[in-house]
């Protein structure tokens, strides 16, 4: 019996813990899954608690079955859907044209630094002006229309985008793109083998930032020459005292940017995996 424990491998030791390894790491990400979506049912609960007891003032923060009964009606009659629809419409044409050529530019800026001595002032000086402050000027240029609402959009996108993905490339060990190099790869060939792959953690979270930064614009946006959108819905409701139909559009922004979370957290395990599981 003695040879037969001596004759046991190492590998099969560890073979034979690996599935227990595995569950542990999946019950763990399904833990943090429900801890995700329990934090904000569990803050509602608080809110309606309060609001029944009368611990704060329902006139301005009604009890959220009230929310949810005025929300209902406005699902059925499809007011929702249509508010809501145009504006993910206009966050995603917003998403595209101010997403991708942030990375680009992040990425190459990045890799050169030629072009990141050039850029950065520019970047750096035009990041911190409130840009809900340039909307009369994207109004003047481009007209109450839809090219104005998505200009904003891309306008907030692109900024949080580019500086994570120079920074992500920034933090790439200078020795993996002279290994490319030797080897005679192209510029291009750099950017798509090294640079993009070494900054993916980084480019998530501006990803992540983008997404929330547009919600918060396309909503300012709506407010000013927009007849439909989330946002065009809040203002209208504060114009008609309408205070529960406000929260319906506040609610429906934030429940559109927890969803987009979850959907970019698993995004990002499925290509970073690496990060997932620190």
């Amino acid at each position: 019996m003695t040879d037969a424990v001596q004759n046991v491998q190492p590998s099969e030791i560890s073979v034979a813990h690996a599935p227990t390894r595995m569950s542990s790491t999946m019950s763990r990400e399904t833990a943090e899954r429900l801890m995700n979506l329990v934090s904000p049912v569990a803050l509602i609960g608080l809110w309606e608690i309060c609001a029944r007891l009368g611990f704060i003032d329902v006139r301005f923060f009604p009890a959220p079955s009230k929310i949810f009964g005025v929300m209902f009606t406005m699902i059925q009659n499809g007011l929702l859907e249509k508010h809501m629809w145009a504006s993910l419409q206009r966050l995603f044409w917003g998403f595209l044209w101010g997403g991708i050529p942030a990375l680009i530019l992040g990425v190459s800026m990045g890799m050169f630094r030629t072009l990141r001595v050039i850029v950065e002032p520019i970047i750096a000086a035009t990041y911190p002006v409130p840009k809900s402050a340039i909307l009369p000027l994207i109004l003047l240029i481009f007209g109450l229309g839809e090219p104005s609402k998505i200009v904003m959009v891309a306008t907030g996108v692109f900024f949080p985008i580019l500086i994570n993905s120079m920074a992500g490339v920034l933090e790439i060990h200078k020795i993996h793109f002279d290994v490319g190099r030797n080897f005679g790869a192209s510029g291009f060939q750099i950017f798509r083998t090294v640079a993009l792959p070494g900054a993916m953690p980084l480019i998530m979270t501006g990803v992540k930032l983008g997404v929330g930064m547009g919600l918060v614009l396309i909503a300012i946006a709506e407010m000013v020459g927009a007849k439909s959108g989330l946002g065009y819905m809040i203002w209208n409701a504060w114009e008609i005292l309408s205070v529960e139909t406000m929260y319906v559009g506040l609610i429906t922004i934030a429940v559109l940017g927890l969803v987009f979370t979850l959907i970019l957290n698993e995004v990002e395990r499925f290509i970073v995996p690496w990060k997932s599981g620190r």
